[in-house]
């Protein structure tokens, strides 16, 4: 787990750089409607192989297989060779960190109480 990413300080130029390099990237794997669907149904089990994500959805195995490449590029899902087989599952290192820097993305750029716009 990258630990930057949760410093209670002023992060340096490089560190903001690499922080919303990372954002962007998994908010880039979550921009699909398909990838969304992928990332519920695999948040309800533990593991599951990749036949069952395919039953699961009305497209192609080779769309299903380019979205579980975006989601595991970006870290969001991973994915183990059992046999013949192809295992997916939650990154729920990854998935905490996401889950944080959306959570302090959204809290800094709400309105503060009392501020305009303009």
């Amino acid at each position: 787990m990258d630990k930057t990413f949760y410093y209670n300080r002023e992060l340096t130029p490089q560190e903001q750089k690499a922080r919303e390099e990372k954002l962007a990237r998994f908010a880039k794997a979550m921009g699909h409607p398909t990838r969304i669907a992928i990332l519920n149904f695999l948040a309800q089990m533990k593991c599951c192989y990749f036949g069952q994500i395919h039953e699961e959805l009305p497209i192609a195995k080779a769309t299903v297989s380019q979205h579980l490449k975006e989601l595991k590029d970006a870290g969001l899902i991973q994915g183990e060779i059992e046999g013949p087989k192809v295992k997916y599952c939650i990154n729920r290192g990854n998935w905490e960190i996401a889950r944080h820097m959306f959570s302090t993305f959204f809290a800094n750029c709400v309105k503060k109480e009392g501020e305009s716009c303009g």
